[in-house]
């Protein structure tokens, strides 16, 4: 890469409202009218990044290595230019020169991104668009230069894709909101945000604080640069494609207007990305708040809040980023139960009794995502959760090895071999009852013990929780 870069160094108005009787109201008591077609100016101090030195600054050699490091570590599959990121390196030894000058005459035209669809959670489809290596390269960069000029004026009350904060912190501001007396939650739903952002309004955001034309004109292309459909070019006219390393600091450039007007009316709350949770004293206040955040999306964000989705419910109903609260004693942050089918659709995936694998390589597979699953997740304080899991899964593996031994015969010699009176290893082995069935019994938790499956290597959910939360 030495030859990477030979030049770097090597408002409107806002609503107005009515008193509520624990000051968590937005619902205008008038509808709020625009001042000007002018984006608001910034509430906090900050200067605009000047022209040209932030051109220099994101191209230059060590933030571009930055960006080349951080796009080959994400990996990925090739994009629309066939490109992959193993290529990209070799590549911009022998063409960055030109790309570098094609960007700094302005002629540089970012290619359309690849629509991926991919399955959601409850139902559902999410739209990516997966730029191509060279364009990710590019807009890693100029997200590396801009998040220092953006980040240290949001709010701290947003979580999301931002350096130094995450969703378990989201979680526990959350938590500390409820056991203040804040128990009622309005769960606000922006309807296909990332799709429906009008380019024209996020980038009067950005230039609030970026001064650098040139700059904006490349931001601005990459938002009008289409997507690709089956080999076809759709123009895009707005929205910012999730899969490009600009579009979560966008988002938040975008949302934070919201953040400043909830906090200028001084309310609880915590936004992770487009997922906004505003936490009040009483289900009365938390209507007016909906109501009037919809309208203050509508108004000044150009957005829609998506009224099926969105909601006003109990602390204890409520569910923040995968977790739920038990509200007894105190307030203990559990998982929430999607999380839990969602982790049991997996397991049974990989405890399948017609899969043909090694009980030692399915052991490997199993303990790589319940080691990923309860790092996540381990910020749950009900151990009970993590004890039930496991013998969920003990029972599925049961029925797998029950199902490897086959045949009666076989079913003898391994109940013996582990320890099994004889005459009970007989009796045993020539059921007719069902895998399932036979897993759950008596005779084949002795036999098939905990301590069976951790010398065979088996790492379960609570052992996992409980090594996590120590550390913690």
């Amino acid at each position: 890469m030495d030859r990477l870069d030979d030049e770097g160094d090597d408002r409107s108005q806002p609503m107005a409202h009515g008193p509520a009787e624990d000051g968590s109201t937005v619902n205008p008591a008038v509808p709020s009218t625009e001042r000007s077609r002018r984006p608001a100016p910034p509430t906090r101090d900050a200067q605009p990044a000047r022209s040209g030195e932030l051109w220099e600054t994101v191209f230059s050699r060590n933030n571009v290595l930055r960006a080349l490091q951080r796009v080959e570590s994400n990996r990925g599959a090739p994009r629309v230019d066939g490109m992959t990121v193993s290529e990209l390196r070799p590549w911009l030894r022998l063409h960055w020169k030109d790309i570098r000058r094609a960007l700094d005459a302005g002629t540089y035209r970012p290619s359309p991104v690849r629509r991926v669809t991919i399955p959601k959670p409850d139902g559902g489809e999410r739209e990516l668009g997966v730029p191509t290596a060279l364009d990710r390269l590019i807009q890693q960069a100029i997200a590396q230069a801009l998040t220092p000029i953006f980040d240290p004026e949001f709010s701290p009350h947003s979580y999301g894709f931002r350096p130094g904060r995450n969703a378990h912190q989201a979680v526990r501001a959350a938590r500390a909101f409820v056991v203040e007396g804040y128990t009622w939650v309005v769960d606000v739903d922006l309807e296909r945000f990332f799709d429906r952002v009008q380019h024209d309004v996020v980038m009067a955001r950005v230039a609030r604080k970026v001064d650098d034309r040139q700059l904006l004109r490349l931001i601005r292309r990459y938002l009008d640069a289409g997507v690709m459909v089956e080999g076809v070019k759709q123009a895009s006219v707005e929205g910012t494609p999730q899969g490009s390393p600009l579009s979560p600091l966008l988002a938040n450039i975008m949302l934070d207007d919201l953040d400043r007007e909830l906090e200028r009316r001084g309310h609880r709350f915590v936004r992770y990305a487009d997922d906004v949770r505003v936490h009040v004293k009483t289900e009365r206040a938390g209507q007016r708040v909906l109501t009037g955040i919809t309208e203050f999306v509508r108004r000044r964000l150009k957005l829609q809040v998506n009224k099926a989705k969105s909601s006003v419910r109990h602390a204890a109903r409520a569910l923040v980023l995968g977790f739920g609260f038990y509200l007894h004693k105190g307030v203990a942050i559990r998982v929430a139960p999607k999380a839990l089918r969602r982790m049991r659709e997996r397991v049974r995936v990989l405890t399948r009794r017609s899969w043909r694998i090694a009980m030692p390589e399915r052991m490997v597979r199993l303990n790589r995502f319940v080691t990923g699953w309860c790092a996540y997740f381990a910020l749950a304080e009900t151990g009970s959760t993590f004890e039930e899991a496991d013998q969920w899964l003990r029972r599925r593996l049961r029925q797998v090895r029950w199902k490897e031994w086959k045949r009666p015969r076989a079913r003898f010699r391994n109940l013996l071999a582990l320890g099994i009176p004889q005459q009970k290893a007989r009796e045993w082995a020539g059921s007719g009852i069902g895998c399932w069935r036979m897993a759950g019994s008596p005779p084949l938790s002795r036999a098939l013990s905990n301590a069976y499956w951790v010398h065979l290597g088996l790492s379960g959910f609570y052992s996992q929780w409980r090594r996590l939360r120590q550390t913690w």
